[in-house]
Protein backbone atom coordinates (compact mmCIF):
# COMPACT_ATOMS: atom_id res chain seq x y z
CA UNK A 1 0.00 0.00 0.00
CA UNK A 2 1.57 3.39 -1.29
CA UNK A 3 2.30 5.94 1.54
CA UNK A 4 -0.24 8.73 1.86
CA UNK A 5 1.02 12.49 0.49
CA UNK A 6 3.16 13.91 2.67
CA UNK A 7 1.48 16.18 5.86
CA UNK A 8 3.17 18.36 8.69
CA UNK A 9 3.48 15.48 11.12
CA UNK A 10 6.69 15.09 12.38
CA UNK A 11 7.25 12.65 15.02
CA UNK A 12 10.19 13.73 16.73
CA UNK A 13 8.98 17.21 17.41
CA UNK A 14 5.45 16.24 18.48
CA UNK A 15 6.26 13.43 21.04
CA UNK A 16 7.42 14.60 24.38
CA UNK A 17 11.41 15.10 24.72
CA UNK A 18 11.93 12.88 27.68
CA UNK A 19 10.06 10.15 26.22
CA UNK A 20 11.81 10.48 22.88
CA UNK A 21 14.97 10.05 24.72
CA UNK A 22 13.41 7.71 27.50
CA UNK A 23 15.37 4.39 27.23
CA UNK A 24 13.03 0.99 28.61
CA UNK A 25 13.47 -0.75 31.43
CA UNK A 26 15.53 -3.92 30.56
CA UNK A 27 15.82 -7.25 32.16
CA UNK A 28 18.68 -10.19 31.87
CA UNK A 29 15.91 -12.41 29.72
CA UNK A 30 16.19 -9.65 26.72
CA UNK A 31 19.41 -10.87 26.55
CA UNK A 32 19.81 -14.70 27.91
CA UNK A 33 16.49 -16.31 26.51
CA UNK A 34 15.34 -19.12 28.95
CA UNK A 35 14.94 -22.20 27.12
CA UNK A 36 13.21 -24.12 30.56
CA UNK A 37 16.51 -25.20 31.45
CA UNK A 38 18.22 -22.57 32.83
CA UNK A 39 18.82 -21.92 36.46
CA UNK A 40 17.27 -18.15 36.97
CA UNK A 41 18.86 -16.26 39.71
CA UNK A 42 18.61 -12.50 38.08
CA UNK A 43 14.78 -11.38 38.73
CA UNK A 44 14.52 -12.33 42.78
CA UNK A 45 11.32 -14.19 41.62
CA UNK A 46 10.53 -16.93 44.45
CA UNK A 47 12.07 -20.28 42.87
CA UNK A 48 10.08 -23.00 44.75
CA UNK A 49 6.98 -21.79 42.54
CA UNK A 50 3.36 -20.12 43.43
CA UNK A 51 2.08 -20.15 46.59
CA UNK A 52 -1.24 -21.83 45.62
CA UNK A 53 -2.91 -24.56 47.44
CA UNK A 54 -2.79 -26.87 43.71
CA UNK A 55 -4.09 -30.69 43.77
CA UNK A 56 -3.16 -32.55 40.75
CA UNK A 57 -6.44 -32.20 38.55
CA UNK A 58 -6.21 -28.70 38.93
CA UNK A 59 -2.86 -28.52 37.43
CA UNK A 60 -3.47 -31.13 34.74
CA UNK A 61 -6.30 -29.38 33.39
CA UNK A 62 -4.07 -26.28 33.36
CA UNK A 63 -1.53 -27.78 31.21
CA UNK A 64 -3.85 -29.35 28.60
CA UNK A 65 -6.91 -27.59 28.94
CA UNK A 66 -10.19 -29.26 27.27
CA UNK A 67 -9.74 -27.10 23.95
CA UNK A 68 -5.82 -27.16 23.86
CA UNK A 69 -5.77 -24.18 25.96
CA UNK A 70 -2.34 -24.23 28.00
CA UNK A 71 -2.30 -21.64 31.48
CA UNK A 72 1.12 -22.62 33.27
CA UNK A 73 -0.23 -22.30 36.85
CA UNK A 74 3.15 -23.76 37.97
CA UNK A 75 5.07 -20.97 35.91
CA UNK A 76 3.13 -17.84 37.75
CA UNK A 77 6.26 -17.42 40.07
CA UNK A 78 8.16 -15.99 36.85
CA UNK A 79 7.75 -12.70 35.38
CA UNK A 80 5.57 -12.74 31.92
CA UNK A 81 6.95 -12.17 28.83
CA UNK A 82 7.64 -8.64 28.35
CA UNK A 83 7.38 -8.35 24.92
CA UNK A 84 4.10 -10.89 24.19
CA UNK A 85 5.58 -11.67 20.63
CA UNK A 86 3.73 -14.73 20.18
CA UNK A 87 0.40 -13.02 21.05
CA UNK A 88 1.30 -9.77 18.61
CA UNK A 89 1.73 -11.92 15.92
CA UNK A 90 -1.51 -14.12 16.33
CA UNK A 91 -3.05 -10.69 16.25
CA UNK A 92 -1.50 -9.29 13.35
CA UNK A 93 -2.26 -12.73 11.44
CA UNK A 94 -5.77 -11.89 12.29
CA UNK A 95 -6.00 -8.35 11.26
CA UNK A 96 -4.25 -9.07 8.47
CA UNK A 97 -6.58 -11.82 6.95
CA UNK A 98 -10.04 -9.37 7.88
CA UNK A 99 -8.19 -6.57 5.59
CA UNK A 100 -7.27 -9.75 2.89
CA UNK A 101 -3.67 -8.40 2.82
CA UNK A 102 -1.10 -11.01 3.02
CA UNK A 103 1.45 -11.09 6.22
CA UNK A 104 4.56 -9.57 4.05
CA UNK A 105 2.51 -6.17 3.08
CA UNK A 106 0.35 -6.39 6.18
CA UNK A 107 0.71 -5.54 9.85
CA UNK A 108 3.96 -6.91 11.74
CA UNK A 109 4.24 -7.24 15.63
CA UNK A 110 6.82 -3.77 14.97
CA UNK A 111 3.15 -2.18 14.63
CA UNK A 112 1.59 -3.14 17.77
CA UNK A 113 2.02 -2.21 21.23
CA UNK A 114 -0.83 -3.96 24.08
CA UNK A 115 -1.95 -3.10 27.61
CA UNK A 116 -4.62 -3.75 30.04
CA UNK A 117 -7.36 -3.10 28.19
CA UNK A 118 -7.80 -0.12 25.90
CA UNK A 119 -7.83 2.22 29.02
CA UNK A 120 -3.50 1.82 29.21
CA UNK A 121 -3.36 2.95 25.69
CA UNK A 122 -5.79 6.05 25.82
CA UNK A 123 -3.39 7.21 28.95
CA UNK A 124 -0.26 5.76 27.33
CA UNK A 125 -0.74 8.41 24.30
CA UNK A 126 -1.27 11.01 26.69
CA UNK A 127 1.86 10.57 28.51
CA UNK A 128 3.83 9.72 25.18
CA UNK A 129 2.50 13.03 22.98
CA UNK A 130 1.28 15.44 26.10
CA UNK A 131 2.87 17.90 28.32
CA UNK A 132 0.99 18.17 31.46
CA UNK A 133 -0.43 21.87 32.17
CA UNK A 134 0.24 22.71 28.41
CA UNK A 135 -1.41 20.87 25.84
CA UNK A 136 -4.83 19.58 25.03
CA UNK A 137 -6.68 17.11 23.18
CA UNK A 138 -9.88 16.92 21.17
CA UNK A 139 -12.39 15.30 21.56
CA UNK A 140 -15.88 14.82 19.23
CA UNK A 141 -19.12 14.23 21.48
CA UNK A 142 -21.08 12.33 22.03
CA UNK A 143 -18.09 9.97 22.81
CA UNK A 144 -16.54 7.35 25.29
CA UNK A 145 -15.86 9.17 28.82
CA UNK A 146 -12.56 7.83 29.45
CA UNK A 147 -10.53 10.74 26.93
CA UNK A 148 -11.75 12.80 29.02
CA UNK A 149 -11.35 11.51 32.55
CA UNK A 150 -7.40 10.12 31.33
CA UNK A 151 -6.81 13.83 30.16
CA UNK A 152 -8.18 15.35 33.43
CA UNK A 153 -5.58 13.02 34.99
CA UNK A 154 -2.52 14.27 32.90
CA UNK A 155 -3.50 17.68 33.52
CA UNK A 156 -4.67 18.24 29.62
CA UNK A 157 -7.53 20.63 28.53
CA UNK A 158 -9.99 18.67 26.44
CA UNK A 159 -11.58 20.45 23.38
CA UNK A 160 -14.86 19.92 22.02
CA UNK A 161 -15.80 19.88 18.02
CA UNK A 162 -19.32 17.81 18.15
CA UNK A 163 -20.02 15.18 15.86
CA UNK A 164 -22.65 16.42 13.58
CA UNK A 165 -26.22 15.47 15.58
CA UNK A 166 -28.60 16.49 12.74
CA UNK A 167 -30.66 13.80 11.99
CA UNK A 168 -29.28 11.07 14.22
CA UNK A 169 -26.19 10.86 11.88
CA UNK A 170 -23.70 11.70 14.01
CA UNK A 171 -20.94 11.88 11.29
CA UNK A 172 -17.29 13.36 12.05
CA UNK A 173 -17.21 17.33 10.70
CA UNK A 174 -13.58 17.56 9.48
CA UNK A 175 -13.67 20.78 8.13
CA UNK A 176 -14.71 22.40 11.62
CA UNK A 177 -12.16 19.79 13.45
CA UNK A 178 -9.16 20.83 10.94
CA UNK A 179 -9.84 25.28 11.40
CA UNK A 180 -9.49 24.25 15.28
CA UNK A 181 -6.37 22.33 14.81
CA UNK A 182 -5.28 24.96 12.33
CA UNK A 183 -5.52 27.46 15.30
CA UNK A 184 -4.45 25.70 18.06
CA UNK A 185 -0.62 24.07 17.99
CA UNK A 186 -1.23 23.20 21.59
CA UNK A 187 -3.96 20.25 20.51
CA UNK A 188 -2.26 17.13 20.15
CA UNK A 189 -4.13 14.13 20.11
CA UNK A 190 -7.69 13.77 18.17
CA UNK A 191 -9.77 11.20 19.51
CA UNK A 192 -12.51 9.27 17.89
CA UNK A 193 -14.62 6.47 18.07
CA UNK A 194 -15.62 3.78 15.32
CA UNK A 195 -18.18 2.64 16.16
CA UNK A 196 -18.95 5.25 18.23
CA UNK A 197 -19.84 4.69 21.96
CA UNK A 198 -22.72 5.80 22.37
CA UNK A 199 -24.00 6.61 18.87
CA UNK A 200 -22.99 2.86 17.34
CA UNK A 201 -21.98 4.34 14.07
CA UNK A 202 -18.86 3.61 12.13
CA UNK A 203 -16.83 6.60 10.83
CA UNK A 204 -16.85 7.73 7.16
CA UNK A 205 -13.23 6.86 6.07
CA UNK A 206 -12.79 9.99 3.36
CA UNK A 207 -13.32 11.77 6.81
CA UNK A 208 -10.80 10.62 8.94
CA UNK A 209 -8.56 10.91 6.33
CA UNK A 210 -9.11 14.58 5.98
CA UNK A 211 -8.01 15.07 9.70
CA UNK A 212 -5.29 12.89 8.81
CA UNK A 213 -3.59 14.57 5.85
CA UNK A 214 -4.27 18.55 7.70
CA UNK A 215 -1.74 20.47 5.85
CA UNK A 216 -0.04 21.94 9.34
CA UNK A 217 -1.33 20.43 12.33
CA UNK A 218 1.14 18.04 13.81
CA UNK A 219 -0.50 16.04 16.08
CA UNK A 220 -1.91 11.92 16.14
CA UNK A 221 -5.11 10.81 15.62
CA UNK A 222 -6.53 8.04 17.25
CA UNK A 223 -8.63 5.56 16.36
CA UNK A 224 -10.93 3.39 18.63
CA UNK A 225 -12.77 0.47 17.15
CA UNK A 226 -13.44 -0.88 20.75
CA UNK A 227 -16.76 -2.59 18.47
CA UNK A 228 -15.63 -2.74 15.36
CA UNK A 229 -15.78 -7.02 14.85
CA UNK A 230 -19.88 -6.41 15.14
CA UNK A 231 -19.40 -4.02 12.32
CA UNK A 232 -19.29 -5.02 8.43
CA UNK A 233 -16.17 -6.52 6.80
CA UNK A 234 -13.65 -3.56 5.87
CA UNK A 235 -15.14 -1.37 8.01
CA UNK A 236 -11.64 -1.01 10.15
CA UNK A 237 -9.18 1.56 9.60
CA UNK A 238 -5.85 -0.41 10.68
CA UNK A 239 -5.36 -0.71 7.11
CA UNK A 240 -4.50 3.31 7.23
CA UNK A 241 -1.50 3.04 9.38
CA UNK A 242 0.73 1.45 6.88
CA UNK A 243 -0.26 5.10 5.04
CA UNK A 244 -0.14 7.66 7.61
CA UNK A 245 2.64 8.03 10.21
CA UNK A 246 0.07 9.96 12.55
CA UNK A 247 -3.06 7.41 13.37
CA UNK A 248 -3.24 4.86 15.79
CA UNK A 249 -6.23 1.96 15.73
CA UNK A 250 -6.97 0.93 19.41
CA UNK A 251 -9.20 -2.41 19.75
CA UNK A 252 -9.44 -4.96 22.28
CA UNK A 253 -10.88 -8.31 23.10
CA UNK A 254 -13.58 -7.25 25.53
CA UNK A 255 -16.73 -6.96 23.61
CA UNK A 256 -16.48 -9.39 20.16
CA UNK A 257 -14.11 -11.66 21.85
CA UNK A 258 -15.78 -11.42 24.74
CA UNK A 259 -12.90 -11.48 27.18
CA UNK A 260 -13.67 -8.58 28.95
CA UNK A 261 -12.23 -10.36 32.48
CA UNK A 262 -8.52 -10.52 31.18
CA UNK A 263 -8.24 -6.73 30.21
CA UNK A 264 -6.37 -6.79 26.95
CA UNK A 265 -6.41 -4.18 24.62
CA UNK A 266 -4.08 -3.32 21.38
CA UNK A 267 -2.98 0.00 19.89
CA UNK A 268 -1.96 -0.34 16.15
CA UNK A 269 0.33 2.50 14.99
CA UNK A 270 3.41 2.90 12.72
CA UNK A 271 6.74 1.26 14.43
CA UNK A 272 8.12 4.35 15.58
CA UNK A 273 5.24 4.89 17.44
CA UNK A 274 4.93 1.56 18.79
CA UNK A 275 8.63 1.73 20.08
CA UNK A 276 7.70 4.91 21.98
CA UNK A 277 4.35 3.23 23.71
CA UNK A 278 6.84 0.29 24.48
CA UNK A 279 9.24 1.87 25.89
CA UNK A 280 7.07 3.79 28.79
CA UNK A 281 5.03 1.02 29.47
CA UNK A 282 5.97 -0.79 32.88
CA UNK A 283 8.05 -3.85 31.84
CA UNK A 284 5.68 -6.47 32.70
CA UNK A 285 2.25 -4.76 32.18
CA UNK A 286 0.59 -8.21 30.58
CA UNK A 287 0.24 -10.93 33.12
CA UNK A 288 1.13 -14.70 32.22
CA UNK A 289 -2.58 -15.86 32.35
CA UNK A 290 -3.70 -12.98 29.87
CA UNK A 291 -1.50 -13.62 27.73
CA UNK A 292 -2.20 -17.72 27.31
CA UNK A 293 -5.91 -16.67 26.91
CA UNK A 294 -5.78 -13.58 24.58
CA UNK A 295 -3.33 -15.72 22.14
CA UNK A 296 -5.74 -18.80 22.61
CA UNK A 297 -8.95 -16.38 21.38
CA UNK A 298 -6.61 -16.06 17.90
CA UNK A 299 -6.25 -19.88 17.50
CA UNK A 300 -8.83 -21.02 14.03
CA UNK A 301 -10.91 -22.73 16.48
CA UNK A 302 -11.58 -19.62 18.55
CA UNK A 303 -11.55 -17.71 16.33
CA UNK A 304 -14.56 -20.02 15.04
CA UNK A 305 -16.94 -19.42 18.33
CA UNK A 306 -16.21 -15.63 18.18
CA UNK A 307 -17.75 -15.76 14.87
CA UNK A 308 -20.95 -18.10 15.94
CA UNK A 309 -21.23 -15.50 19.13
CA UNK A 310 -21.13 -12.67 17.11
CA UNK A 311 -23.50 -14.17 14.41
CA UNK A 312 -25.67 -14.52 17.10
CA UNK A 313 -25.64 -11.22 18.61
CA UNK A 314 -26.17 -9.22 15.08
CA UNK A 315 -29.34 -11.50 15.02
CA UNK A 316 -30.35 -10.22 18.61
CA UNK A 317 -29.83 -7.03 17.45
CA UNK A 318 -31.90 -7.06 14.32
CA UNK A 319 -34.54 -8.85 16.62
CA UNK A 320 -34.45 -5.94 19.23
CA UNK A 321 -34.70 -2.98 17.08
CA UNK A 322 -38.15 -4.86 15.56
CA UNK A 323 -39.00 -5.21 19.27
CA UNK A 324 -38.62 -2.08 20.21
CA UNK A 325 -40.27 -0.37 16.75
CA UNK A 326 -43.87 -2.11 18.04
CA UNK A 327 -43.29 -0.45 21.77
CA UNK A 328 -45.40 2.44 22.05
CA UNK A 329 -43.44 5.50 23.36
CA UNK A 330 -40.23 4.68 21.59
CA UNK A 331 -39.10 7.25 19.84
CA UNK A 332 -35.94 7.51 17.02
CA UNK A 333 -33.09 4.68 16.80
CA UNK A 334 -29.96 6.97 17.10
CA UNK A 335 -26.72 6.66 15.26
CA UNK A 336 -26.38 3.49 13.56
CA UNK A 337 -26.26 -0.47 13.95
CA UNK A 338 -23.03 -1.31 13.75
CA UNK A 339 -22.06 -2.40 17.43
CA UNK A 340 -23.30 -4.42 20.10
CA UNK A 341 -25.80 -2.28 21.59
CA UNK A 342 -28.54 0.47 20.05
CA UNK A 343 -29.25 3.67 20.69
CA UNK A 344 -32.90 4.74 20.69
CA UNK A 345 -35.26 7.41 22.19
CA UNK A 346 -37.67 7.67 25.07
CA UNK A 347 -40.82 10.22 24.74
CA UNK A 348 -42.78 12.41 26.95
CA UNK A 349 -46.01 10.79 25.76
CA UNK A 350 -46.98 6.90 24.40
CA UNK A 351 -47.80 8.68 20.82
CA UNK A 352 -47.10 5.96 17.70
CA UNK A 353 -44.28 7.44 16.52
CA UNK A 354 -41.67 10.13 17.08
CA UNK A 355 -43.94 12.91 14.60
CA UNK A 356 -46.64 12.77 16.32
CA UNK A 357 -47.55 16.03 18.13
CA UNK A 358 -50.67 15.80 19.90
CA UNK A 359 -51.12 16.58 23.20
CA UNK A 360 -51.50 14.04 26.54
CA UNK A 361 -52.96 14.83 29.20
CA UNK A 362 -49.92 16.40 30.93
CA UNK A 363 -50.20 19.09 28.53
CA UNK A 364 -46.80 17.63 26.99
CA UNK A 365 -46.62 17.06 23.27
CA UNK A 366 -46.00 13.20 22.28
CA UNK A 367 -43.24 12.50 19.82
CA UNK A 368 -40.45 14.39 22.11
CA UNK A 369 -37.74 12.84 23.30
CA UNK A 370 -37.63 13.19 27.03
CA UNK A 371 -35.00 12.49 29.71
CA UNK A 372 -37.53 12.42 32.15
CA UNK A 373 -38.99 9.27 30.63
CA UNK A 374 -35.89 7.90 29.76
CA UNK A 375 -34.57 7.94 33.33
CA UNK A 376 -37.40 6.87 35.04
CA UNK A 377 -37.58 3.84 32.38
CA UNK A 378 -33.53 3.01 33.47
CA UNK A 379 -34.45 3.44 37.36
CA UNK A 380 -37.51 1.00 37.03
CA UNK A 381 -35.71 -1.46 35.01
CA UNK A 382 -32.84 -1.72 36.97
CA UNK A 383 -34.44 -1.40 40.32
CA UNK A 384 -37.55 -2.75 40.80
CA UNK A 385 -37.26 -5.32 37.29
CA UNK A 386 -33.61 -6.47 37.35
CA UNK A 387 -32.49 -5.17 33.97
CA UNK A 388 -29.93 -2.69 33.92
CA UNK A 389 -29.54 -0.33 30.95
CA UNK A 390 -27.60 2.99 30.32
CA UNK A 391 -29.05 6.38 30.59
CA UNK A 392 -27.01 8.50 28.10
CA UNK A 393 -30.03 11.56 28.09
CA UNK A 394 -27.51 13.83 29.05
CA UNK A 395 -24.96 13.57 26.02
CA UNK A 396 -25.22 15.85 22.83
CA UNK A 397 -27.82 14.74 20.39
CA UNK A 398 -29.17 11.95 23.20
CA UNK A 399 -31.89 13.70 24.82
CA UNK A 400 -34.39 10.99 25.78
CA UNK A 401 -32.02 8.62 25.19
CA UNK A 402 -30.97 4.30 26.43
CA UNK A 403 -28.18 3.00 25.08
CA UNK A 404 -28.98 -0.93 25.29
CA UNK A 405 -26.63 -4.03 25.04
CA UNK A 406 -27.43 -6.29 22.78
CA UNK A 407 -28.14 -9.77 25.26
CA UNK A 408 -28.94 -13.30 24.34
CA UNK A 409 -32.15 -14.20 22.94
CA UNK A 410 -33.57 -14.80 26.18
CA UNK A 411 -32.61 -11.62 27.75
CA UNK A 412 -33.45 -9.44 24.52
CA UNK A 413 -37.58 -11.10 25.21
CA UNK A 414 -37.56 -10.26 28.92
CA UNK A 415 -35.97 -7.35 28.28
CA UNK A 416 -38.53 -6.15 25.68
CA UNK A 417 -41.33 -8.04 28.18
CA UNK A 418 -40.37 -5.32 31.40
CA UNK A 419 -39.68 -2.32 29.46
CA UNK A 420 -43.21 -2.72 28.15
CA UNK A 421 -44.83 -2.80 31.67
CA UNK A 422 -41.94 -0.29 32.83
CA UNK A 423 -42.98 2.47 30.10
CA UNK A 424 -46.91 2.08 30.81
CA UNK A 425 -46.76 2.79 34.46
CA UNK A 426 -44.17 5.81 33.53
CA UNK A 427 -46.43 7.00 31.46
CA UNK A 428 -49.42 6.93 34.07
CA UNK A 429 -47.43 8.29 36.96
CA UNK A 430 -46.05 11.36 34.60
CA UNK A 431 -49.97 11.38 33.65
CA UNK A 432 -51.17 11.38 36.73
CA UNK A 433 -48.37 13.93 38.34
CA UNK A 434 -48.93 16.83 35.88
CA UNK A 435 -45.47 18.07 34.41
CA UNK A 436 -42.69 19.35 37.11
CA UNK A 437 -43.02 23.50 37.46
CA UNK A 438 -39.81 25.03 35.89
CA UNK A 439 -37.21 26.35 38.22
CA UNK A 440 -39.00 23.75 41.27
CA UNK A 441 -37.55 21.71 44.00
CA UNK A 442 -38.88 18.57 42.04
CA UNK A 443 -37.21 19.89 38.31
CA UNK A 444 -34.14 20.26 40.08
CA UNK A 445 -33.86 16.92 41.89
CA UNK A 446 -35.04 15.29 38.51
CA UNK A 447 -32.04 17.19 36.91
CA UNK A 448 -29.41 16.06 39.31
CA UNK A 449 -30.85 12.32 38.74
CA UNK A 450 -30.47 12.77 35.04
CA UNK A 451 -26.52 13.95 35.79
CA UNK A 452 -26.08 11.19 38.06
CA UNK A 453 -27.06 8.55 35.63
CA UNK A 454 -25.35 10.03 32.32
CA UNK A 455 -21.90 10.41 34.17
CA UNK A 456 -21.16 6.55 34.66
CA UNK A 457 -18.28 6.34 31.93
CA UNK A 458 -19.03 3.14 29.67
Amino acid sequence: MKPATSSAFNLETCVRPNILNLQPYRCARDDYKDDGTNILLDANENAHGPGLALDDDVLRQSATGNSGLKVDLLGLNRYPDPHQAELKQAICDYRNAENNVSSQSGLQIENLFVGVGSDEAIDAILRCFCRPGHDKILTCPPTYGMYGVSAQVNDLQVVHVPLDVEGGGFGLRPTAINAVLSQDATIKVVYVCSPGNPTGKILDRSALEEILGHPTWNGIVVVDEAYIDFAPQGASMTDLVLRYPNLIVMQTLSKAFGLAGIRLGVAITTPEIARLLNNLKAPYNISSPTSALATAAFRPESIAVMKKYRGMIISQRERLVSGLSRIPGRGRFRGGFDANFVLVEFLSSPGDTHASRSTSRSGKKTGEPSNEVALKVYEALAGKHGVVVRFRGKELGCQGCLRITVGTEKEVTRFLEELKVVLERVYRDIDGNGEKQKGSKDEEEEEQKERDANDVVA
